[in-house]
């Protein structure tokens, strides 16, 4: 299926052997969010956000342990009461999403351990997380153990809006008039990229690695391992589990995760 493999057949163990370690690159500052402060530390429904994503991990009985990457100038993380929570490791985080992550595997490559490591890289900024989502991307771990050809793979929603692809600024003659539409792109097989994004560690990190020595575009995990010729698994993913990223993403967010409490775990 793969001819560019960074591992082989022999580096599965059994699925029942693997350790599942969440990381989440929390070193931005939200610009786009209009506030001084991060949007991962602005409140919603009684806790920041941030607080809401971590105990949405934490609610699954196989994430035992977090990474969080934190900006170097975080003041704020501390203050929390969940940081004092002992599953918590933090690291200092880069200026890209990229650099955090890489910054997180590498503390976790430097552990012994004698099972094989899965780590699923969520944003910190997606507090709607739900149970059932997460029991769907973990069983990619037991597909790998029967099929090592699955590398890994991701949250995602298919497209259902009708896409526009704009004319770019050179084309159009200048910046500084509206954008305007060049042609309608064709949805089919299009899928919105969500998190968590799961794969094991020591294939996340060599592709992280190697494309950010030969300056690839890396937007998210999954990037860099396509980059390097794999395939990872659309897992399809609940729409409400949105990143706050904009500021009435807050009262979005809010409402999503006032239905999340009322739902009970399947």
């Amino acid at each position: 299926m793969n001819n560019s493999r960074l591992h082989s057949s022999a580096d599965v163990s059994l699925a029942d052997h693997a350790e599942i370690i969440a990381l989440i690159p929390a070193a931005g500052i939200g610009s786009r969010m209009q506030s001084e402060c991060p949007k991962q530390y602005l409140n919603v429904a009684g806790k920041t956000v941030l607080e809401h994503t971590l105990a949405a991990l934490f609610e699954h009985p196989r994430i035992q342990r977090i990474i969080l990457a934190l900006n170097p100038a975080d003041t704020q993380f501390g203050q929390l009461p969940i940081a004092s929570d002992p599953r918590i490791t933090t690291v200092i985080g880069g200026t890209e999403r990229a650099d955090s992550v890489l910054a997180g595997l590498d503390y976790l490559a430097s552990l012994p351990t004698d099972r094989t490591t899965w780590v699923l890289v969520h944003d910190a900024a997606r507090p709607c997380l739900h149970r059932n989502d997460l029991d769907s991307l973990l069983r990619i771990i037991d597909h790998h153990a029967a099929s090592p050809d699955i590398c890994g793979g991701l949250l995602a929603s298919p497209v259902r809006d009708t896409m526009k692809r704009m004319v770019s600024p050179a084309e159009a003659g200048s910046a500084t008039n509206p954008p305007l539409i060049a042609h309608t792109v064709d949805r089919n097989g299009l899928w919105h990229a969500l998190t968590p994004q799961l794969f094991p560690l020591p294939l996340l990190r060599d592709c992280l690695i190697k494309a950010l020595a030969e300056q690839a575009c890396i937007t998210d995990e999954s990037s860099a391992l396509e980059y390097c010729g794999y395939h990872p698994v659309l897992v399809n993913g609940r729409a409400d589990n949105i990143k706050v990223t904009q500021p009435e993403d807050l009262a979005l967010a809010e409402f999503y995760l006032s239905r999340k409490v009322k739902e009970p775990i399947v």
